[in-house]
């Protein structure tokens, strides 16, 4: 075992300390459309930073606010940070009598920022009407390969320009509603052709490429204030042949000093096939800890989840992952929680917001725009 890192001017944390900070470097998700039991042993055991909901979570409307006012009730101390995708288009996990918004290729294609906004805050309204803290967009990918199979038409467009203009609209939107975004996929997932829900993509540009089409997006959402950027499970050559972006240090320094973001590095998902093919949970909290992720999306399975939580204590302990690190990660992730974390209301309170005239009208009003070209 190595020797404890010193951390200057204070003491070594205790054990009750470092599994405090390893549980808020993970946000779950769960089976269920309640709180079970299994759920319950999770948040005592792991006492994650915060949850993740599906579709399959989610029974409708009422429901969906009233479960996660709930989930923001169980711990009076550090309450759940309760976060969704719901982006627009295929990727929306609440669905009618919410407001189905379009795909964003489509408000790209019209071109009009203003109306980008405009949806980014109505979509924001809704997803803090419901109790969701953070919502996992814009995507900031390029969409450059018409044969991906899982970004598309969730980009904004086939330019950096586009999505530069597009996103950073609908991230002021979304800010303004009081929820906070989260870009997409970094390095940059729109040029592969493969999903890596399903298997591990590998992109063969060289550095100049990525400066001028993958990385723009993300430098200019960051300096629009972007707090957090969500990973790819990507293999990018020129900055590691051996592991995906997730877990390649050289991807995150870039993101961090070349880039200059300062917010979270969130990881994808660890269940999907593109690392847990390839990893244990053990293995990518080693990994991604070394690589510089502040939190992990543990989005489905409690073992996985349990076992990602044992592997980051475990790091740590062993001083793999040196406490100071540790320290300087957690300052991050309570800054990021207390800026977005709001105290639930119940449905009664915001059911008129959810699915309003006003917002149906709006999301008809971009089909109808993007219909006449």
């Amino acid at each position: 075992m190595a020797a404890k890192t010193e951390i200057p001017g204070s003491k070594p944390l205790q054990r009750a300390d470092v599994r405090a900070a390893a549980g808020r470097m993970i946000i779950c998700g769960f089976e269920g459309t309640s709180v079970t039991q299994e759920l319950r042993e999770i948040l005592r055991e792991v006492q994650p930073l915060g949850l993740i909901l599906f579709a399959r979570n989610i029974e409708s409307v009422e429901h969906v606010t009233e479960l996660v006012r709930e989930l923001k009730m169980l711990r009076k101390d550090e309450p759940l940070f309760i976060s969704v995708d719901q982006e627009g288009g295929r990727v929306q996990r609440v669905r009618k009598p919410a407001t189905e918004w379009p795909a964003m290729r489509k408000l790209g294609a019209i071109d009009d920022a203003e109306l980008t906004r405009r949806v980014g805050l109505a979509l924001g309204r809704e997803v803090r009407a419901m109790n969701f803290d953070v919502d996992y967009t814009p995507v900031l990918d390029v969409d450059t390969n018409p044969k991906n199979p899982v970004i598309g038409d969730r980009s904004f467009g086939a330019t950096a320009q586009a999505v530069i203009k597009h996103a950073t609209a609908l991230l002021m939107g979304l800010n303004g509603a009081g929820v906070g975004g989260c870009g997409k996929h970094f390095p940059g997932h729109g040029d592969t052709d493969l999903d890596s829900h399903l298997a591990l993509p590998k992109v063969e540009h060289e550095m100049p490429r990525l400066r001028e089409i993958e990385w723009p997006p993300f430098k200019k959402a960051i300096e629009a204030g972007l707090d957090s950027i969500m990973t790819a499970h990507v293999i990018v050559a020129a900055l590691d042949e051996r592991v995906p972006a997730t877990f390649s240090k050289k991807a995150l320094d870039s993101l961090r000093h070349e880039l200059g973001f300062s917010g979270i590095i969130i990881s994808d998902d660890i269940e999907m096939k593109a690392v847990a093919d390839h990893h244990t949970p053990t293995e990518m909290a080693q990994l991604g800890l070394a690589a510089g992720i502040d939190v992990f999306l543990s989005c489905k399975r409690y073992e996985s989840t349990l076992e990602l939580f044992r592997g980051i204590v475990q790091q740590v302990e062993n001083d793999t992952f040196p406490q100071l690190e540790l320290m300087a990660a957690d300052k991050r992730i309570r800054a990021w929680r207390d800026r977005w974390y709001k105290p639930p209301r119940p449905y009664a309170d915001t059911k008129h917001i959810i699915g309003c005239a006003e917002h149906h009208d709006l999301a008809h009003a971009v089909e109808a725009r993007y219909q006449a070209g």
